[in-house]
């Protein structure tokens, strides 16, 4: 059941319908520039639901491709646009950073693309990651939903559940804040 949330909470019609054509328009990009698009875009949509985001930044020896503030919460980002299923590995790396940065951090890997079934069984629960995919995306814009929202029950399933990945359509109806 897609989740509910306050009028208030949610983006205009415009911006939302915007932002959705803007993300079409990525996907028409090659891959080297997609990728850095996809990027833009992210940080666009999430200073569209007043998330405060970060563009991406380099630290020492590693690069993290933004974060944002959701609630109370921070939270490091992890892009992918690739023809592949995000598997095990890529989630363990970008768990590994998160982990390595204060222990209130979490993390959001949004693989436009999916997650590999075997990758989220192969990683696990009981991190600091949830997942979101392309589908989610345009569930979010196209439904008119709370990104906060939508972000709080996926966090929320991940505690319950040890889960890092449910789509947005999936979530249980009181799963929310």
């Amino acid at each position: 059941m897609a989740p509910t949330a306050p009028a208030q909470s949610r983006i205009e019609e415009a911006t939302a319908s915007t932002l959705a054509e803007r993300l079409l328009d990525v996907s028409k990009l090659a891959p080297q520039r997609r990728g850095y698009a996809f990027e833009r875009f992210l940080k666009d949509m999430f200073d569209a639901y007043g998330l405060s985001p970060r563009a991406s930044f380099r630290l020492v020896g590693e690069q993290i491709d933004g974060s944002f503030v959701s609630g109370s919460d921070t939270y490091l980002l992890e892009a992918k646009w690739a023809n592949n299923l995000v598997d095990a590995a890529t989630l363990r790396a970008f768990n590994a950073k998160v982990q390595d940065k204060a222990s209130w951090s979490r993390g959001l890997l949004l693989s436009y693309s999916g997650f590999s079934p075997d990758g989220l069984t192969a990683f696990g629960g009981g991190k600091s990651v949830i997942c979101m995919d392309g589908l989610d995306l345009h569930a979010v814009l196209s439904g008119g939903l709370d990104l906060a929202t939508v972000l709080a029950m996926k966090a929320r399933w991940a505690a319950e559940t040890g889960q890092p990945f449910v789509r947005v359509d999936d979530l249980p109806p009181h799963s929310g804040p």
